[in-house]
């Protein structure tokens, strides 16, 4: 399972900043070429397996079609002329088809004989269609309503169904009388017009059409006085007068008759073609199925091949284990420089957590956004961006990474990041994997290192178990959970240091970091330099804690500002003549306290005070 918040996180369908599909994981991985392929490949991303032997079963396909480019480019070839058949098939049933549909039922049908050649030719029945039931019996009769469509429906047909143009001649006899009887009353109004117009010599004599009046003899006013006597005038124009004949409703009649009951008859025929249809339906709809799965194998075989994917082993050992791993998504986006693979451990015995610790634009969301990626990929049956990969089964993936104000519902930044977070702690399992990416940053400094590191404690220790998590902070003071839990492991994102600048690695490296190299980045972002150098002085005195430090003053651009050297006007929390109160603090160590203990240490305290 992969909620919606996850699949928002680790940009799955849409990229979080423009929510269009490039930037996202299904952008790199749709390598389809029908819109059911398309359909069922969000349908795996979004619902990746759980069954080992399922799994195994899509990546035997995918490394199977990616050791046949021959016959793989084949399949493309063959799968471009099949159209939406699960959407044609239901359009038809439902009595909404019109000939364009069923035209284009025809040709993709027609084109299955010719793809199940070249699917014959593997040996993994969810490629060659084994599995499907009774599958040559079912190919001929597709192919036989393939036949009976292409003898009935004209190529050319229109939209519309009750307009006639429909149904090819030769197919019904009584409609090609009907046909006939049209073609000729035509033909005879055109040698009627021509007959007229020699035997009264009226040069603007023509017979036309109306819905309201049918056939008409016009004649221009100048003329009108000069028709023959057997005409029957019908209509006066400022310009002409309209006449009708015996003879002409005759024909008329005959001929608007006939193409009634032609239109009637087509419309018939075609309803018939219909219910042929959608007796064929549920083995249409199986196929159709077939067809996008065999679609969606070729994707991720395609994308395989195109991005230097490999197999990963799916283990039993419960151990996400990535040797040159990458992200599927930002190796495709990035540019100006290469992307750097990282390796990853995370176990149940020594590296269930590994804490992250490193500045920002180091790559931190980066590599924990890849190892998610990078098991969910797996899970869905896809070769995975590493060069080599052994991977568990996860039953969820959760992600805590970055947060945003929700307005309309009246949640601050923090409520939607603690909301998430409870709803991990809440639900996680140890099957499951974490990812967690700057918890508290959303409240004060002390708060959200608390939230942080009691967060790291539960999942260390949730169910006696713990659960695989891979944890970024900015809270430095987190690196000493290494020396307190057993399966917490500290990280960092390298960078390096020259003339007060910086260059990131993008590398991971064992160990944790003190320093943020916030001050770094901002000068990377265009922050002027006379901001980066009081941001630098006030860094300085609050390391040293240096409280007498007063707001700095702006220089003026390309003037220098001396700060006068700040007296030490540091007050003291306790009496110089007294200092044991000083030494009971100093020597108390908060974070292995017990409530309990911690409450007798504060009476204790107190009435030491008193004294």
């Amino acid at each position: 399972m992969v909620d919606d918040k996850s699949c928002k996180n680790l940009e799955l369908l849409v990229n979080i900043q423009t929510l269009d599909t490039k930037g996202s994981l299904i952008h790199v991985l749709d390598r389809t070429v029908t819109a059911m392929g398309s359909r069922l490949m969000k349908n795996w991303v979004r619902h990746p397996l759980t069954d080992i032997q399922e799994i195994r079963r899509r990546l035997d396909c995918v490394e199977e079609i990616s050791k046949a480019a021959h016959i793989h480019q084949l399949i493309i070839t063959h799968l471009k002329s099949v159209y939406d058949l699960e959407r044609l098939g239901s359009k038809i049933s439902m009595g909404q088809g019109n000939a364009r549909d069923m035209i284009a039922l025809k040709r993709s049908l027609k084109r299955l004989p010719l793809l199940f050649k070249e699917l014959n030719l593997f040996k993994n029945d969810l490629i060659n269609g084994n599995l499907l039931e009774n599958r040559d019996g079912a190919l001929k009769e597709l192919e036989s309503l393939a036949d009976l469509i292409e003898k009935a429906i004209r190529e050319d047909a229109p939209h519309v169904l009750n307009e006639g143009g429909l149904i090819n001649d030769g197919f019904s006899p009584e409609l090609d009388e009907l046909l006939l009887i049209s073609r000729d009353g035509k033909s005879w109004i055109a040698k009627a017009e021509a007959m007229e117009r020699e035997k009264t010599k009226l040069s603007s004599l023509r017979i036309r059409y109306n819905k309201v009046f049918g056939y008409f003899i016009e004649v221009s006013k100048a003329q009108a006085l000069a028709v023959p006597d057997h005409y029957i005038r019908k209509q006066t124009l400022v310009n002409a007068e309209r006449f009708i004949t015996e003879d002409m409703k005759t024909v008329e009649s005959t001929i608007l008759n006939a193409q009634e009951k032609r239109n009637a008859l087509e419309y018939g025929i075609f309803c018939t073609l219909r219910d042929q249809v959608v007796l064929k339906s549920f083995l249409i709809l199986k196929t159709a199925e077939f067809i996008a799965a065999v679609d969606a194998l070729q994707g991720l075989a395609l994308a395989a091949s195109e991005n230097g994917y490999t197999r990963p082993r799916i283990n039993e050992e419960d151990a996400v284990i990535i040797e040159g791993g990458r992200h599927p998504v930002v190796e495709k986006l990035i540019k100006g420089e290469r992307f750097v693979p990282n390796s990853i451990r995370l176990d149940n015995t020594e590296n269930q957590i590994l804490l992250i610790t490193g500045p920002n634009m180091a790559g931190k969301s980066t590599v924990l956004r890849q190892v998610a990626l990078t098991v969910l990929m797996a899970q869905m049956g896809s070769f995975v961006p590493a060069k080599q990969a052994s991977l568990p089964i996860v039953d969820r993936i959760f992600t805590r990474v970055g947060a945003l104000d929700n307005l309309s519902s009246g949640q601050s930044t923090f409520m939607v990041e603690m909301e998430e977070t409870a709803n991990i702690v809440n639900n996680a399992t140890p099957k499951s994997l974490v990812i967690l990416d700057e918890i508290g940053r959303g409240t004060s400094t002390y708060d959200g290192m608390s939230i942080a590191w009691a967060v790291a404690e539960y999942l260390h220790d949730l169910d006696g178990k713990g659960v695989k998590t891979l944890f970024a902070t900015h809270y430095h003071e987190l690196i000493r959970l290494e020396e307190l839990k057993p399966r917490i492991k500290n990280y960092n994102i390298a960078v390096k240091e020259f003339n007060d600048n910086i260059v990131f690695l993008r590398e991971l490296v064992r160990g944790g970091t003190n320093k943020s190299y916030g001050i770094q980045v901002a000068r990377l972002a265009g922050v002027p330099e006379r901001v980066i150098a009081v941001a630098k002085e006030v860094l300085a005195g609050t390391e040293k804690k240096d409280l007498s430090i007063q707001p700095a003053v702006l220089p003026e651009p390309g003037k220098k500002k001396h700060r006068k050297k700040a007296h030490d006007h540091q007050l003291e929390l306790f009496e110089n003549q007294d200092h044991s109160l000083k030494k009971m603090l100093e020597k108390i160590d908060i974070s292995s306290m017990t409530p309990l203990e911690a409450i007798n240490f504060l009476h204790n305290l107190k009435e030491k005070a008193l004294k």
